[in-house]
């Protein structure tokens, strides 16, 4: 049978998902291999070196670096409080006296005689990891962090903003092609993943930040809106380090874009179970998906976040997802995979791919073009 591997969108409704939980730097592991855990509950921990602040003491005494020594109230390693003197000079017989302050709690790390300057660091900052999934921790890596599984509902968007969030599935829209407006959300969405239609309003994500919702899952989200959203131009970086108050997961695409039938019928069958949702998406080289995790015993029918089963294959009959214009956002199924080359307008060869849209129509498109919408049923 013919086949290629292109990128794939996971909808998957029993998959094996593991997650690797890694800090930023080597601290205390504090579970092992075996243990079960909860979402929220924290795995590793460490703390991050404190900011440093320069205080330039030979200039707020006016003397000469070398002098500084004699002057210091403290020595190299001492704690030292906000607005502390650390430093005093009296002048003029002792009628007038010279002194320097820590802009900030801390401790003393250095005292120069060369520069003149006493360098204070603030105390470490604590960083904590949680294990994002209620699962099983099947591999401790050093004292840097674990790899945790979990069996459920996977599914992935095709863009995102906000971090990591958890709550409880709560479903607002009726059908799959019902905008999600700032009228739909209300007191009893506090603490909840919301799954909307086809479209999100930046109404109704500031709604949500009011009523104080996780997470909005919906088909859509205009452009337009973004900008507006989040105060600034996303860019191309990385998304997910935004602190808005809410996570967003789109599923189809920019613009007022039904959800698929299927993700929205899956996503519907959770209510009331407990979701994990990271709304962190990466369109250039190693791309991140944005995804929601619900836990949930069944038939493993794929797995997500290991080696296997990494590679998308591409076959007649796949279901897929145009991802470039004229068809941008439609989905379809391929009805054939030609072997050779062929030309487009633009004079390029490339591979291409016979599709059939779920609307009517059928064309010949660019590989390039789509990606699977890989799916599995209990």
């Amino acid at each position: 049978m013919v086949h290629a591997y292109t990128p794939g969108l996971k909808v998957v409704e029993t998959a094996l998902v593991r997650k690797q939980r890694r800090l930023p730097l080597a601290g205390e592991v504090l579970v092992k291999k075996g243990d079960k855990v909860k979402a929220l509950d924290v795995v590793a921990r460490t703390f991050l070196p404190g900011n440093v602040e320069t205080v330039n003491v030979a200039n707020k005494l006016g003397m000469p670096p070398e002098d500084i020594p004699k002057y210091m109230l403290l020595e190299k390693g001492a704690k030292v409080e906000e607005g502390q003197v650390i430093a005093r000079m009296k002048q003029l017989f002792g009628l007038f006296t010279s002194k320097a302050a820590s802009p900030v709690k801390g401790t003393v790390e250095t005292v120069s005689d060369v520069t003149g300057q006493v360098i204070i660091r603030e105390p470490p900052m604590a960083v904590s990891v949680t294990a994002y999934v209620d699962g099983e921790v099947v591999e401790v890596i050093g004292n840097e962090g674990v790899d945790v599984e979990c069996v459920g509902t996977f599914v992935q968007g095709i863009f995102g903003i906000g971090g990591e969030a958890y709550g409880e599935m709560k479903t607002v829209a009726s059908a799959a092609r019902d905008v999600l407006g700032a009228d739909d959300i209300g007191p009893e969405c506090e603490g909840k993943v919301i799954l909307g239609g086809s479209l999100a309003t930046a109404a109704a994500l500031k709604k949500a930040i009011e009523v104080g919702a996780v997470a909005v899952i919906a088909g859509g989200f205009h452009d337009r809106d973004l900008r507006s959203f989040l105060g600034f131009d996303l860019g191309v970086a990385i998304t997910g380090h935004e602190t808005l108050g809410v996570t967003l997961v789109v599923t189809e695409g920019f613009g007022e874009m039904p959800m698929a039938q299927a993700t929205f019928e899956l996503l519907t069958s959770r209510e009331g179970m407990l979701a994990s949702v990271n709304g962190a998406t990466q369109i250039r080289a190693g791309v991140i998906r944005p995804e929601i995790i619900i836990p949930n015993p069944g038939k493993v029918v794929a797995r997500v976040g290991s080696e296997e089963g990494d590679e998308a294959n591409l076959e007649v009959g796949s279901r897929v997802r145009v991802i470039r214009e004229p068809y941008f956002g439609k989905l379809g199924e391929v009805t054939s995979l030609p072997v050779e080359l062929q030309v487009l307008d633009t004079e390029a060869k490339v591979r291409v791919l016979g599709v059939k849209f779920d609307d009517g129509g059928e064309d010949v498109i660019p590989r390039a073009n789509v990606e699977l919408i890989e799916s599995g049923r209990d």
